[in-house]
């Protein structure tokens, strides 16, 4: 599985290569310039003749950026290299590199075709010429807080500038651990980062800023990488593929996963139907919805396949508290319980929900109002000892559990999300783009599939019945939630082709789970 890092960690990296095992920074640098320009070639052809400017920054990114004039040079590119700075501050292998271009610029007297500015004012940018291509070198992954002054006004020249934009290793502006813009970032169309993919670049602003993403290796030791300590990853197709449950020759429907669903309530029968159905097609062998009696006509008509059981009501239509004798012997029979789609925050079934978090000793997964009830109660879902738990909230979901600003939560959605599966002791599923799965042991899987369409009512439920059905079937509790997050996202990206992202609904993600899975066991998805 494909490891994120944040900035410390890949400067870890960095670190031990360069004094424990002795391998130059200037080599490193050396392979970080050239394996840009490899891939400007990869994405915008040869570059002989071609107009580009480089922007350097004053450390080791500059360094990359002086490197990368050097090569764009040797390829025939007409090259302007710009450091925003004095070149007195320069120092270590970013002054050696500066050195090198400096002198070339000199040997080549009258010819123009690399040249070395220095800009220390807004007003040399109005003299700047247009160029086909800008590269940024200006930060590096240690930048944090907000741009000012002529850095702040070189990016918004970038940004408004014609031509390709291409940042190496981060786009200037953006913070490498969350993805969070202070005030400017450089918008690019190619990022090429060095190694390792930096978390920051695809969660939150990042996803805007960073156009296609490329890595490069730079010649650290692949062992340096595998032994780093980074506990984020970055969910692919083989990732998912060699985890799905297989199904033995004498496999029936009761080996295969057993789902017992409390779900709906009056006008909402759909979050239950939409559950119960994704679970089944899931691969789930049996499963038993539990919904309010004046609902469980409309359901019993809705999902042929699985059975219904009418569970006494309140007079709002919701599940009663007096329930709970008959869900018990449900749940003696299942292997999970799936809690919460559709089932209102009556105070009533807020009693039923507390009850049974409480006293139910089998896994569970918990959704949508499950999740609103229990914001209510905390106390219950944090002393739920070592129960198998699955919680399955969007940011406004978790902002109420935890007490959290759902804008602080985007933020930074993928420490918050470790830092509370830790202190609930379970796995969240924090749904949004990207959704992050996140376990009790620290570890944080990033999706790499879904796209804007999905963002419409019942994806979550679809979403909570997929990863319900693939608990059941014997997966173990993480590894289904980021499969199924996998899953759900890859449907939805299926369901674009066929009817755009405006269009796209939930059922038509659903109906998408049977191709998505079959593709993905015999190997053809991509």
């Amino acid at each position: 599985m494909e490891k994120v890092v944040t900035s410390a960690e890949m400067q870890a990296c960095d670190r031990f290569a360069i004094d424990k095992l002795k391998i130059p920074g200037l080599i490193l640098m050396e392979n970080a310039g050239r394996g840009v320009v490899e891939m400007m070639e990869r994405h915008f052809g040869l570059l002989a003749g071609k107009s580009i400017m480089v922007f350097c920054g004053k450390g080791n990114n500059g360094g990359d950026g002086f490197v990368i004039a050097r090569h764009l040079y040797n390829r025939g590119a007409n090259v302007c290299t710009v450091l925003v700075g004095k070149s007195s501050k320069l120092k270590g292998d970013a002054g050696v590199n500066y050195k090198s271009v400096k002198n070339i610029a000199k040997s080549l007297q009258d010819d123009d075709s690399l040249r070395l500015v220095e800009l220390t004012s807004r007003r040399g940018l109005s003299v700047l010429p247009r160029f086909d291509i800008i590269v940024d070198a200006l930060f590096g992954t240690g930048f944090s807080g907000e741009l000012r002054g002529i850095y702040k006004e070189v990016i918004d020249w970038i940004n408004q500038a014609a031509g390709k934009k291409v940042s190496v290793d981060i786009p200037s502006g953006l913070n490498a651990d969350n993805g969070e813009v202070g005030s400017v970032a450089v918008r690019a169309d190619l990022t090429v980062t060095m190694e390792l993919r930096k978390i920051g670049l695809i969660v939150y602003q990042g996803m805007t800023c960073t156009g296609e993403l490329e890595v490069v290796d730079i010649g650290i030791p692949r062992e340096v990488v595998s032994n780093n300590r980074a506990d984020t990853y970055v969910v692919r197709e083989e990732d998912v593929r060699r985890i799905l449950p297989s199904r033995t020759p004498r496999a029936h429907k009761h080996s295969v996963g057993k789902i017992f669903i409390l779900a709906g309530s009056r006008g909402l029968t759909g979050a239950a139907a939409m559950a119960s159905s994704s679970a089944m097609r899931a691969g789930a062998g049996a499963v038993v919805l539990g919904t309010p009696v004046s609902v469980y006509p409309i359901l019993a008509k809705k999902v042929t396949e699985v059975m219904v059981e009418p569970l006494p009501e309140t007079p709002d239509g919701t599940l009663a508290a007096s329930s709970y004798d008959i869900i018990q012997k449900h749940l003696q029979w299942a292997d999970i319980l799936i809690l919460g789609p559709g089932i209102s925050r009556n105070s009533e079934t807020s009693e039923l929900v507390w009850q049974l978090v409480s006293q139910c000793d089998k896994p569970m997964l918990i959704d949508a109002d499950g999740l609103n009830i229990l914001s209510q109660k905390l106390s219950i879902l944090k002393k739920h000892g070592r129960k198998e738990i699955i919680i399955t909230p969007h940011t406004g979901e978790l902002s109420r559990l935890i007490g959290m600003p759902s804008e602080e939560i985007e933020r930074d959605r993928v420490e918050i999300a470790r830092k509370v599966a830790r202190q609930f002791t379970l796995t969240l599923v924090l749904k949004g783009a990207p959704t992050v799965t996140a376990s009790e042991d620290g570890k944080v899987y990033i999706n790499s599939t879904g796209n804007p369409g999905m963002a419409t009512a019942g994806s979550g439920d679809v979403l909570a019945g997929l990863i319900g059905g693939l608990w059941a079937q014997g997966m173990k509790r993480t590894e289904a939630a980021y499969a199924g997050v996998f899953l759900h996202g890859l449907a939805g990206d299926r369901a674009r082709q066929v009817f755009g992202e405006k269009s796209l609904m939930a059922t038509d993600i659903q109906e998408q789970l049977p191709k998505v899975l079959l593709d993905l066991e015999g190997g053809q998805c991509g």
